[in-house]
């Protein structure tokens, strides 16, 4: 079955050299000039990826992929000409996978399309119920829950807390985490796993600065705390 990219870009030049790179390699492509009427786009079309500028007129990407988050959880790759890190953490705190920097080489956003779609497939692939200590993660209802609170986590995060609780104990460098969370692993882009780790943790330590349960391991990565007897794993439950 055919996949359907959304690129979202105001300038249709780009949007163009978009479309026919993607459609070259099997996608079906839809487009859109703004955040507004992606949006509409979106509802309709049902994408199974976006590709979104995050500055544009009467609807920027950062508003869009609020209200988009209301309605779908819909992988989304950010497309920003903004080098300042404060703008791809607030589009990454909005649920983004990604993020490609402008100007971009078109074979390193191809290869970011398929590590994004991929690891979508093979979350859908994979609906176990993870706990350790008192986390319960559920791939299948795509929930977490610490104690009796559930909590809510964007994908990103989701998928970290997951691959983190599928082994306890082990370190996970940044590059290993980077390759679970995203299908592959770019050097350069390792710190993207901190800006996840962090805001992972304000959601499910009670104390960030001193976590329970996610570890910082200097000069190697992170693990999760739990002793390997503390976790289980039912499919399907």
């Amino acid at each position: 079955m055919t996949q359907t990219i959304l690129v979202v870009d105001d300038e249709t030049h780009l949007r163009e050299m978009i479309r026919v790179y993607l459609e070259q390699e099997g996608y079906r492509v839809v487009e859109a000039a703004n955040g507004r009427d992606a949006l509409f786009t979106a509802r309709h079309e049902k994408p199974d990826l976006i590709i979104l500028d995050l500055m544009m007129p009467e609807m920027n990407g950062y508003e869009f992929m609020r209200l988009l988050n209301r309605e779908a959880d819909t992988p989304v790759i950010m497309l920003t000409a903004k080098v300042e890190d404060q703008d791809k953490i607030v589009g990454l705190e909005l649920g983004a996978d990604d993020y490609v920097t402008k100007p971009f080489n078109l074979r390193e956003l191809f290869a970011r399309v398929r590590a994004v779609l991929r690891r979508a497939q093979k979350a859908g692939a994979e609906p176990d119920v993870l706990r350790a200590a008192d986390i319960t993660l559920d791939r299948a209802a795509c929930t977490v829950q610490v104690g009796e609170r559930p909590v809510n986590l964007t994908k990103s995060e989701f998928e970290l807390l997951a691959a983190l609780m599928s082994a306890p104990g082990q370190v996970f460098s940044r590059l290993d985490l980077l390759d679970r969370v995203s299908g592959e692993a770019y050097e350069g882009y390792e710190r993207t796993i901190d800006v996840h780790i962090r805001n992972l943790r304000s959601k499910i330590e009670d104390d960030p600065r001193h976590p329970r349960y996610v570890e910082t391991v200097y000069g190697m990565g992170y693990r999760f705390r739990a002793s390997k007897d503390a976790i289980k794993k039912m499919p399907g439950e």
